[in-house]
């Protein structure tokens, strides 16, 4: 079931990453589609400055149509240029999402993937992060959890579908 139709306006939620128990941020953004297990929302660069990665920028005007589960480890980000082009897909390695009160709610892992749009740069992120962060300690099964979501991810970039069987 769609949570927007062609004759209405898309309902509007708020998008709430934490990392550490902490929030990192809160954006709003319009809910596309919500079928009770993934969550499709879009929203704007959530910062009116330009975040540059070296292998892709995130700049104002950019737009990211973002796939929540919840029943998975990880989100996907489709990101386009301010001009519709399609830059590629930054995806983070999460906690299953959790939707209440108006508010999407994710918990970062710091594991992320970056596959560019042609797809011939598939590139593993925040691993260094993960480790220091010591999830592997305090909660070793959402660790394995997080580092299979991520080689998921990779495996799903690699193939000649990428990741078109999933968003679909």
């Amino acid at each position: 079931m769609s949570a927007a139709s062609a004759e209405t306006e898309p309902a509007e939620l708020t998008v709430v990453l934490v990392k550490a128990g902490k929030t990192k941020i809160r954006y709003p953004a319009a809910l596309l589609a919500d079928d009770g297990t993934r969550v499709t929302v879009r929203a704007p660069w959530a910062s009116p400055r330009v975040r540059d990665f070296g292998f892709v920028r995130f700049e104002p005007g950019d737009v990211f149509t973002e796939h929540y589960w919840r029943d998975a480890w990880f989100a996907v980000k489709e990101v386009r240029g301010g001009a519709g082009e399609l830059k590629g897909w930054y995806c983070d390695v999460t906690r299953p999402a959790v939707l209440r009160d108006g508010e999407l709610v994710v918990e970062d892992l710091d594991l992320d993937l970056w596959v560019s749009a042609d797809r011939s740069g598939v590139l593993r992120l925040d691993e260094d992060e993960f480790e220091e962060s010591g999830l592997t300690g305090r909660d070793p099964a959402a660790a394995r959890a997080a580092v299979a979501a991520l080689d998921e991810l990779e495996a799903l970039a690699r193939t000649p579908e990428g990741f078109t069987g999933l968003l679909s």
